[in-house]
């Protein structure tokens, strides 16, 4: 390194660390000893509690409730988002495939945008949307036709048993034309040739599509897979807007960035709220973890 080099780079990374410091790490460090305590989020008075919101948590019916949701979206809402995306980009990018080349369908253009459109929606208004649309009355979007067909009018967001599958058709439904986008983005850059040889070797789409693919996009799906599952142990603003109660009937579409958001500013229970914070911010790193080591394989180079 040249003379003075290091205090020029120094000089640069000081106040960007300064401010991650401040704004990133602090409020982490701040939630971490405020879970130790019972402060109420408004008194300046608390005291130590040690572990004991934690042993509290331990037997909160409530907050083990949000966390079995947690753990349903984590398990399908990523599952079903990749694999859509990925069946709608390749179908999009290798629609018409033949001896005599490989080329995506006709206004493939279109559909993209079609499929993207969403993700120009806010959350709250995507939420407003459908609970439009599930309306559980008879009255309702879904619920109008399905009386007219005469098959009755389900709950929906009112059945304990529904709510939560509605609130995971929404998110999968929300994100699918991003990851679509992105994983198109990617095929993109794969080289015709070889999904040519693969077509004139006999290898049908299915073939195609999963072991010539899926495989060179292997990097995109894992950091897909990991943005998702980070999604999936939130999901506050939707399950917020859309759900009675929110999170009912029942807790049956509690998840724990709702219980944090309750507990800290309508209960007063700010201390609590750390706790489960705390919670949420291992379990994040474990799912990340997790998955970027399940998902890892050794790079293919084309």
């Amino acid at each position: 390194m040249r003379h003075g080099q290091g205090r020029f780079i120094a000089g640069f990374l000081v106040v960007p660390l300064a401010l991650y410091t401040l704004f990133v790490l602090s409020p982490f460090a701040q939630a971490f000893y405020y879970s130790l305590t019972d402060w109420s989020g408004v008194s300046p008075e608390f005291s130590m509690v040690g572990l004991e919101n934690f042993r509290t948590l331990a037997g909160d019916s409530v907050f083990l409730q949000a966390l079995q949701n947690n753990l349903v979206l984590l398990v399908v809402m990523p599952l079903a988002v990749i694999g859509l995306a990925l069946l709608f980009a390749f179908l999009l990018n290798v629609g018409q495939a033949g001896t005599t080349g490989v080329r995506g369908v006709s206004g493939a253009g279109f559909y993209k945008l079609a499929f993207f459109l969403p993700q120009v929606l806010s959350v709250p208004v995507i939420a407003v949307i459908w609970s439009v649309v599930l309306d559980p009355r008879p009255t309702g979007l879904v619920n109008s036709v399905i009386e007219k067909l005469g098959l009755g009018s389900p709950g929906w967001l009112s059945d304990p048993h529904l709510a939560l599958w509605c609130v995971i058709w929404v998110l999968v439904w929300s994100g699918v034309g991003f990851y679509l986008v992105l994983f198109s983005a990617a095929m993109s850059s794969i080289p015709r040739e070889l999904i040519e040889a693969a077509v004139v070797d006999g290898a049908g789409r299915v073939a195609t599509f999963v072991r010539v693919t899926v495989p060179l996009l292997w990097d995109t799906v894992q950091t897909a897979w990991v943005y998702l599952g980070i999604l999936a142990l939130d999901a506050y603003a939707l399950v917020a807007v859309m759900t009675v109660g929110p999170g009912g009937p029942d807790n049956a579409t509690q998840v724990m960035a709702l219980q944090i958001a309750d507990n800290g500013f309508r209960f007063g229970r700010a201390g609590y709220a750390s706790a489960m914070g705390v919670v949420l911010f291992f379990l994040t790193l474990v799912v990340a973890a997790v998955m970027l080591r399940a998902t890892r394989r050794e790079r293919i180079e084309y």
